[in-house]
């Protein structure tokens, strides 16, 4: 068996780091800055594209690779088939969030994202060393090209059976996304995200011992401990996303970079309130208003709610803003991100033993 160490020297050598911290590709929370300080630390960056244009994901890769030669990943959500339709639901659903915010207007029949092929293009013209999915896998023929082109492909899963049908579908590595992970989850059935809530310690060993590919460990890990933690369980490395938001990279709101800082594990909650999709962010009054009313399927969700979560970036307002946040949230610093990576490798690498 592979010591821990070498496992991490191994996932490095073929993903073209010098040490086994991904940041995580967090959707409007990762800028280039951000991504690139990672990278020159030795760590990949990465970049949610979920809601960006082919040319906004070009912009974002040239202007990585303006600051850095480092490794990065770009990630993209696996769409969800068309939701199922209900005007009375979403119709609740509006008003709730008129009562928090602007009453939005109806959603209409969209579309309400990007549209994905051409993502996908976009992903293979920018040549990104790293491509990454959530909520589901690629088909075989784009797998193909990935391959063709030298692009490795890290996937999203919550269970083994995710995990072992990302492997088979030709996946470089796995990321075991636990429980504690703040953002939206990554299950495969968009009914299934709060019923997969597996805790990461629990997970990590159920992946290592039946995966061939690397797993990277992914929820709730903070700083070198974690790190240290998950190796030892089996990871090869770990991706690390609440931990970095309050970084002077990140850029997110003030707000919500304060509020990280007194958030308790018991204050974040798994939540359809901002997307419809199910994700963990501190608990406020949009998080309350749908503990019991069923939010509209997402992507329609996300569109309604977007006036409210507008208003509450500008007011600065905690209590209404879609504030992503793992479990671990209050051990997130408030330090330059390279300094970060420097120093958890560091304290993971005095907690782990020699090879």
């Amino acid at each position: 068996m592979m010591s821990a160490r070498a496992r991490a020297d191994a996932f490095c050598a073929r993903f073209g780091l010098r040490v086994p911290i991904l940041q995580a590709p967090m959707a409007g929370a990762a800028p280039p800055a951000l991504a690139a300080a990672v990278a020159n630390a030795g760590g990949m960056g990465g970049f949610g594209a979920l809601q960006s244009s082919p040319a906004e994901i070009a912009a974002w890769a040239a202007s990585f690779r303006a600051s850095s030669n480092g490794a990065f990943q770009v990630n993209l959500w696996t769409p969800d088939p068309p939701p199922p339709r209900d005007a009375a639901r979403e119709e609740a659903a509006r008003q709730a969030l008129g009562t928090l915010g602007p009453l939005p207007p109806a959603p209409g029949e969209g579309p309400f994202l990007p549209d994905f092929a051409a993502q996908c293009e976009a992903l293979l013209a920018v040549r990104a060393g790293v491509v990454s999915t959530i909520m589901g896998l690629w088909d075989a023929a784009f797998v193909a090209a990935l391959k063709a082109a030298g692009i490795l492909w890290i996937a999203n899963a919550t269970t083994l059976d995710e995990a072992l049908a990302a492997q088979a579908a030709g996946a470089d590595a796995v990321v075991a996304q636990g429980a504690e992970a703040g953002g939206h989850r990554g299950s495969f059935d968009p009914a299934r995200g709060e019923a997969q809530a597996i805790p990461l310690f629990a997970l990590i060993p159920r992946l290592a011992d039946a995966l061939r590919v690397p797993v990277v460990a992914a929820g709730g890990i903070m700083d070198g401990r974690g790190i240290a933690a998950a190796l030892t369980l089996g990871a090869s490395a770990v991706q690390m996303g609440t931990a970095f938001l309050r970084t002077p990279e990140a850029a997110i709101a003030p707000a919500w970079a304060d509020a990280l800082a007194r958030t308790a594990p018991e204050d974040t909650v798994l939540t359809r309130a901002f997307s419809g999709r199910a994700g963990r962010g501190i608990r406020n009054s949009a998080t309350e208003a749908f503990a019991h009313l069923p939010a509209a399927p997402y992507p329609v969700q996300r569109t309604l709610s977007a006036p409210m979560r507008a208003e509450a970036v500008a007011a600065g307002d905690v209590s209404r803003m879609q504030a992503w946040a793992g479990q671990g949230a209050a051990l997130a610093r408030a330090e330059p991100a390279a300094e970060l990576v420097a120093r958890w490798w560091t304290e993971a690498e005095a907690l782990l033993p020699l090879p």
